[in-house]
């Protein structure tokens, strides 16, 4: 069959073109074996990364057909298939169908599909991936672990570092200290790790609001690449869930959205917007700029009547409540 690759090619400092190369290929070929061909056949100034050819370096991590992906673990019947689900199929049978290929995003580009991921690992660098040993005596035998605990590390384990999650990550796009889901995902198995002492102190460098794990917005697109099924923003979650059965409301912003939430739709079956805007930003008139920073929205809202100046819990208020109350139950059984 034929297809038509639409290669997104770019060099520092100047703005990307799509050259198209048209290929005679099987519906099971890879795209790297696509890629290679190209390079190969009809442009050896092609650029890209490659190396195992079998889903466990990363190497060939790249944007396909619109999302982060490996291209050597892709072919081209699924994406020719998956552009069709997911634009729908408009063109007659006569056409020849095309794949996109761009280089991955939130890195720059050196050239072509080729990115720098300094930054990534700095980032990765940044939560200190690796168990901690400090203050302990030099064991005469090696540190041993049960098969329940290293079985936590299992799913963190897996993970390749090949920066799809890094590329979909729209808190990166908007917050450039966020250090990105794949640092957290290591991180969070660093808190998992039962040979690591210093779980207290990586908590509190986790829990910084723009570095940390508040500034994920959870859209959920870095599960939805990860090749490797580590799902980091999960391991995000299972952080913040460890970091707030340690805290108070009132230790900061961040931890009051998630305890004033979940308190008040126990309360009252969904959120009362008037307690929340005032427990929240204002710390229960704790905070004056807080309260301050609200005050314009609240006028504006009087203003076109949209405040709500009374508030009528849900009628399945106590179905909400026992079910927040038995997944609370269970896991604290874990």
């Amino acid at each position: 069959m034929e297809v038509i690759f639409k290669v997104i090619r770019q060099k520092p400092d100047s703005s990307p073109v799509v050259q198209n190369y048209l290929l005679d290929v099987e519906p099971g070929n890879t795209i790297l074996d696509s890629l290679n061909r190209i390079k190969w056949e009809q442009d050896g100034t092609l650029a890209f990364r490659k190396n195992c050819r079998n889903t466990i370096c990363g190497s060939c991590a790249i944007r396909i057909n619109g999302r982060s992906a490996l291209a050597c673990k892709e072919n081209v019947g699924s994406e020719i298939a998956f552009k069709q689900q997911q634009f729908g199929s408009t063109s007659s049978s006569d056409e020849i169908p095309e794949i996109t290929v761009a280089p991955l995003g939130n890195m720059p580009v050196i050239k072509d599909l080729v990115v720098d991921m300094n930054r990534f690992w700095d980032n990765l660098e940044a939560v200190s991936p690796y168990v901690s040993t400090a203050g302990r005596q030099v064991p005469e035998r090696e540190f041993l672990q049960t098969p329940e605990e290293r079985s936590r590390l299992d799913q963190t384990g897996n993970c390749i570092m090949c920066g799809a999650c890094y590329s979909e990550c729209n808190a990166l796009e908007v917050n450039e200290n966020f250090v990105g889901p794949h640092a957290l995902a290591k991180a969070s198995r660093m808190v998992a790790d039962s040979r690591d002492n210093n779980t207290e102190n990586r908590l509190e460098e986790y829990n910084e609001e723009t570095k940390g794990v508040w500034a994920c917005t959870r859209c959920h697109f870095c599960n939805s690449v990860c090749p490797m099924d580590v799902a980091p923003m999960d391991r995000i979650t299972e952080i913040k869930q460890e970091i707030l059965a340690r805290k108070q409301k009132s230790d900061s912003r961040s931890i009051r959205h998630r305890k004033v939430l979940i308190d008040l739709v126990k309360k009252g079956g969904w959120i009362d917007e008037r307690q929340f805007g005032l427990q929240v930003l204002g710390n229960n008139f704790k905070d004056i700029r807080g309260l301050l920073g609200i005050s314009p929205l609240g006028l504006r809202m009087l203003t076109h009547r949209k405040f709500p100046l009374k508030f009528e819990p849900s009628e399945g208020t106590k179905e909400v409540r026992s079910l927040i109350e038995a997944v609370r139950l269970e896991e604290g059984k874990e």
